[in-house]
């Protein structure tokens, strides 16, 4: 049995000894005063840590924020319920507890940032130089991070730069325009005061590369794009020697074979392990069993049900169909696709992100149809048990909860939580951030967009296709093909981070994919060629829904302009707040 203790350098952020346990949300009797805190230079450092821990707070379905995002767009699917399918029925309400979350959770944190930022000044005298520019420069680019967040959901929002008041009460919403422009020239003002990176805590806190790349990614976001290449161009210097692309491990060879084979496997990157060791992370959330209320349980959600899990979201039918075969074709147009045989000589990626019919899962054979009653069981064998596995019930196939899209999330998962998995389970598995794949594809749409293009282009991403084994891109490409190249990685590379959400809305392809229907193969039924119309120039799968229907279930999508762009402004601060005007449409 795979050990689950996680392994805790020393010098991890929140296991120090400074916090002994404690709630972060709540100062020990003999602690800070909010009158004078921070009185030292420990307890503006203890301030920055509750912040960043605060970052942590935001999650759905005990899953953090980041791996629930994709579920709610084309390529990934919830459980249906109230929460996870009225946002992509245009049915969100100003109540809905997935739309009231993130509103309340990055003000809390930027009301953290600002309990220490509002007093830091008192106590630079008491701090080295050095330390105390840090430090402030932390607690911004956090606070910033939080506003990133609440500007895509929500569009305009109060910007908030200390702490308030009993009687700031009215506080009107800003441009969203301004607030980016804000982003932009605090990450101008602070970069260059952290160090270049923060390895030595794991990377929990932010370096001078996460600033430059929070200034790119807002900067690409609001269509800045010369700016946008700049930042990240000074982050992937400045990340030379310290970040990379992490190596896929060897069970990449199993890729597009049969769970008889072998378990594909990316923990090296995104799992235990990868948070240990692996040099693609640039900003890490960081959970801790040994903190009170510092766990989730991501693993049990994600999981298949002979994993012990809930099989709570997975990837479409219509991401599945997005990769790419392995000869680096659509498989509208490759002669390597089959229909028939549909898992094979495909983009490896699809098997080292997604669990797939006729492939292991957490040491167990995946099966959602109905026809494999019993399905083999390789714990046994991977124990050193036996030279064979055992065979079992497949309640994949017959659980009235199991996968409702027919697929399941591999990445962002690890096969040592198979232990823990339960409905009252706690996983510690950190959650990235920013990450190195996503820094060289900012770099590359930024230069894409302001039509400079160059080989340091083709460069970027190349570089995540040689990673996944994948055909270089032909040289000499048009603005436009490059774009349909790079919005085929993004889709691909970053599925499940969390950033699909926002892709779609800002290239305004949400009007167009959010209506119509998504396709969910829950039985993992086979299915003919003339399903498939086409795969555009956005790597969208066009189908013939009378065709498509005969093998698969669907889920219609509603998306009205106008309105889904953005999420509601919550009741409960407008009835607070009577400054606060709601998003058209709620």
């Amino acid at each position: 049995m795979i050990a689950i203790k996680k392994i805790l350098s020393t010098a991890t952020l929140i296991s120090v000894v400074l916090f002994s346990g404690c709630e972060l949300d709540k100062f020990p009797l003999n602690g800070p005063t909010t009158g004078t805190f921070p009185a030292t230079e420990e307890e503006a450092t203890m301030g920055l840590y509750g912040a960043y821990k605060g970052l942590t707070l935001l999650d759905a379905a005990s899953t953090p924020i980041w791996h629930v995002m994709d579920n709610i767009t084309d390529i990934g699917y919830a459980r249906p319920g109230n929460n996870y399918t009225s946002p992509i029925t245009s049915s969100l309400t100003t109540d809905n507890a997935l739309a009231i979350k993130p509103w309340e959770a990055h003000y809390k944190t930027i009301a953290r940032c600002h309990s220490v930022l509002d007093n830091l000044e008192n106590i630079k005298v008491e701090m080295p130089e050095d330390s105390y520019y840090q430090l402030d420069a932390e607690l911004r680019v956090i606070r910033a991070y939080c506003y990133s967040q609440l500007i895509e959901l929500y569009g305009d929002v109060p910007l908030v730069l200390h702490a308030l008041g009993l009687n700031d009460t009215n506080l009107p919403r800003t441009a969203k325009m301004e607030i980016q422009q804000w982003i932009i020239d605090e990450m101008t003002a602070v970069a260059d005061r952290l160090p270049i990176a923060q390895t030595q805590y794991g990377n929990v806190r932010v370096g001078r590369v996460a600033a430059y790349m929070l200034k790119a990614r807002v900067a690409l976001y609001s269509g800045q794009y010369t700016v946008a290449a700049e930042a990240a161009a000074k982050a992937l210097e400045l990340a030379e020697g310290v970040y990379e692309l992490t190596a896929f491990d060897a069970s990449l060879d199993y890729c597009n074979k049969t769970h008889a084979e072998g378990e594909p496997a990316c923990s090296n990157i995104f799992g235990y392990a990868g948070y240990q060791s692996s040099k693609e992370w640039i900003w890490v959330a960081e959970y801790n069993q040994t903190i009170s209320g510092n766990t989730h349980n991501q693993g049990y959600y994600m999981a298949s049900r002979l994993g012990k899990g809930a099989s709570y979201w997975g990837p479409t039918q219509n991401l599945i169909d997005s990769f790419q075969a392995i000869d680096g074709l659509p498989i509208d147009e490759s002669p390597l696709y089959d229909p028939a045989n549909p898992f094979v000589n495909r983009d490896p990626r699809l098997d080292m992100y997604c669990a797939r019919p006729h492939a292991r899962l957490m040491g167990i054979q995946y099966e959602p149809n109905a026809s494999f009653a019993k399905v083999n069981n390789y714990w046994p064998v991977i124990a050193g048990q036996s030279n064979t596995p055992a065979v079992v019930n497949n309640t994949d196939a017959t659980n009235a909860y199991r996968s409702f899209s027919g697929y399941l999330w591999r990445k962002h998962t690890d096969n040592a939580d198979y232990a823990i998995n339960s409905a009252s389970g706690v996983s510690d598995l950190n959650v990235g951030i920013f990450r190195y794949a996503e820094l060289l594809l900012i770099y590359a749409e930024a230069k894409i967009e302001a039509n400079d293009i160059d080989e340091s282009v083709y460069e970027a991403i190349n570089k995540i296709r040689s990673r996944a084994h994948m055909p270089l891109i032909a040289s000499n490409l048009s603005q436009s093909q490059l774009r349909t190249a790079l919005r085929y990685e993004r889709k691909i590379e970053l599925c499940n981070d969390g950033l699909r959400w926002y892709d779609i809305r800002r290239w305004n392809l949400a009007p167009q994919i959010m209506n119509g229907y998504l396709y969910l193969n829950r039985s993992a039924n086979t299915w003919t060629k003339d399903v498939l119309v086409d795969i555009d120039e956005n790597y969208s799968p066009i189908y013939n829904h009378g065709k498509a229907s005969q093998y698969f279930n669907n889920q219609e999508l509603v998306y009205r302009e106008n309105k889904d762009e953005l999420w509601p402004i919550p009741q409960a601060e407008r009835d607070a707040n009577k400054s606060l005007t709601q998003n058209p449409g709620y």
